[in-house]
């Protein structure tokens, strides 16, 4: 792992570790459907599965999903491992971007669909999972990066010639 890219390969690991954890905690502990109240009628833990993509588009043809999981994954590995230097914003962004496309992937590729359990219920939002939540958390860092980018860094002046000038006769 190229060190220059540190930062890409934490959020990565950070992410998928976070998004598997509470996904298998969800299915060990959840029955399909099942809802329990944090703050009743606020947030809930709703344990659904999802075919789809976020806000279940493409419920009935989702198959390409798992493949663009996976491209997208791809890509972004191989972007962090063998692409040019990246802002510590544009690490962390794309390192949770590539967690959540990975962690989404991988529950389409082993079971055709994503577990989901973060349920807004005073919003009346659908319920989402980590990787979705990391995947707009990597959305607001790239955000960052391009609102805020990198001081340049100036180049030094070039040196003054102290030398005598020289009378050409």
């Amino acid at each position: 792992m190229p060190s220059q890219h540190l930062f890409f390969w934490l959020a990565a690991i950070f992410g998928l570790l976070a998004d598997r954890l509470t996904k298998d905690w969800v299915m060990a502990s959840f029955q399909l459907r099942e809802s329990r109240p944090l703050w009743e009628g606020v947030f809930h833990f709703t344990y659904v599965e999802n075919p789809g993509a976020a806000f279940s588009i493409f419920r009935e043809g989702g198959e390409w999903l798992r493949w663009l999981s996976l491209a997208v994954s791809l890509g972004l590995a191989l972007w962090a491992w063998f692409g040019p230097s990246m802002t510590r914003w544009e690490q962390w962004g794309y390192g949770f971007i590539f967690s959540g496309a990975l962690g989404n992937g991988i529950d389409r590729f082993a079971a055709g669909r994503v577990v989901d359990f973060l349920d807004f219920r005073l919003i009346n939002f659908p319920v989402f999972n980590m990787a979705d939540v990391f995947i707009n958390v990597g959305i607001i860092c790239l955000l960052m990066a391009g609102l805020w980018p990198p001081p340049r860094r100036s180049r030094s002046p070039e040196p003054e010639d102290l030398t005598e000038p020289h009378d050409s006769q």
